[in-house]
This record gives C-alpha cells, sequence and structure tokens, in this order.
C-alpha cells in the first residue's frame, strides 16, 4: 500500500541545473550562499543542481527527521542530527547537501564535529565517516543524480519519499542501492509503515504524530 501525503503547497519544489562549474566555483558558492538559506546544492563531477524546497517538501522532511530522533530516543540509540549540512569530497569531485542526514551507528566518530560557535570545526568526509542516514524527498524533481552522490560518499541508507510511491528504503549493497522492506538501522519500521504514520498529518498535529509512532515503538518491543 502507498501512503502519500495531501497537503496544500503554496509553491513548487523549483530546481535549476548548471553544466561546467568547476569545484572552486561550487565552493565559492557556498560561501557566498551561507548557512542560512533553504536552497540545497548538489555537485557531481562539473554539473550544479540547486533546489529550492516548497513548503510541503520541508514539512515532509521534517516531519520524517522528528520520526528518525523519536526512533532513536525509543530504542536508546545514539543520534547526531546534521540536518541538510554540506557533505563534499574534492577528491571525488562530489558535493550534496541532504534533506536531513544523521549519525547513529557512527556517533561516537563525529562528536565535537560542526559544534555551536566552532565554524573551524566541521566534517571532512576524506576522514571523517558518511552519515548512517539520509532523507531525500522527491516532490517534482527526480533525485536520481543525487543518489548518485549518495553512492559515491558511501551512505549506507536513505529513505526515499515521491508522491507516487510514498517511503522506499534504500540501503547501500555491493555498489549499488538496493530497495528494503525494513529499515538496516530500525529493524521494525517498513517504508509502508513511515508511510502511516506520515499520513497521520492530513489530520493530527506533529507532536500528535511523533506521540503515536512512540507508542508504536513501545507495542513492538514490549511484544518481544
Amino acid at each position: 500500500m502507498t501512503a502519500t501525503l495531501h497537503l496544500p503547497s503554496s509553491r513548487q519544489t523549483q530546481h535549476v541545473v548548471l553544466e561546467g562549474v568547476t569545484w572552486q566555483t561550487y565552493q565559492a558558492l557556498l560561501k557566498d550562499l551561507g548557512n542560512h538559506r533553504s536552497s540545497r546544492l548538489a555537485y557531481d563531477q562539473g554539473i550544479l543542481e540547486i533546489i529550492m524546497p516548497s513548503n510541503l517538501h520541508e514539512f515532509i522532511n521534517r516531519l520524517l527527521a522528528l520520526m528518525v530522533t523519536a526512533l532513536t530516543d525509543e530504542l536508546s540509540l545514539k543520534i547526531r542530527n546534521c540536518g541538510s549540512t554540506t557533505l563534499d569530497r574534492e577528491d571525488l569531485n562530489r558535493g550534496v547537501e541532504p534533506d536531513s542526514c544523521f549519525y547513529i551507528q557512527h556517533v561516537a566518530e563525529v562528536l565535537g564535529k560542526s559544534r555551536p560557535g566552532r565554524p573551524e570545526s566541521r566534517l571532512h568526509l576524506s576522514d571523517d565517516p558518511p552519515p548512517d542516514l539520509a532523507i531525500e524527498v522527491d516532490i517534482t524533481s527526480s533525485s536520481h543524480r543525487r543518489f548518485g552522490i549518495y553512492l559515491q560518499l558511501g551512505i549506507p541508507e536513505v529513505w526515499h519519499y515521491t508522491e507516487q510511491s510514498g517511503i522506499t528504503i534504500f540501503q547501500l549493497q555491493a555498489g549499488e542501492y538496493v530497495k528494503c522492506e525494513f529499515s538496516p538501522t530500525f529493524p521494525m519500521i517498513s517504508g509502508e509503515t513511515l508511510g502511516q504514520f506520515l499520513q497521520l498529518a492530513e489530520t493530527e498535529d506533529d507532536n500528535a504524530v511523533i506521540r503515536a509512532l512512540r507508542q508504536w515503538v513501545r507495542s513492538q518491543t514490549q511484544q518481544k
């Protein structure tokens, strides 16, 4: 069953692709744009993609991120939410800003990175592990190029939302992303389950959705 969220959006996600962009230009643009912006950039060997998310895009992303945080809390797992931080590697000539990304299995290896008030302390994926989980939301544009960058960066798990298919969970296996019924990080959680809780947002506020998810997780763990 596909669970698709139907909420009004004031505008469509906007998508721009530029070719022939150097790594230096990409880095300069990141610096000029700064951190306080809604646009997300992806760079793939000279191709620069700029996405300006719609309200619906951001709502789905943020609610899924809240779900990840609630799941780690209920299951007593550590987490570092890195949001849409820039993930790039000059040696690969690639970079991306996911809708959301999280360290869960590798939290201990990145504690102290990107701390408030410490701009010199940031993630360096040439040395630091990639995030363990990324969220990618598609409303009007394809994530095909961004998935290719996630693959090159080695992000093990991606939750992918589209209006046509709802939420699909992908795991990196043998150099490619494979669809999984259940999350490798949260084995009780399927894409269908996530979609059902996301669909609650049509009639319930965010806190009510997260409370319902927490109650469901507790009921599942009590059965074991």
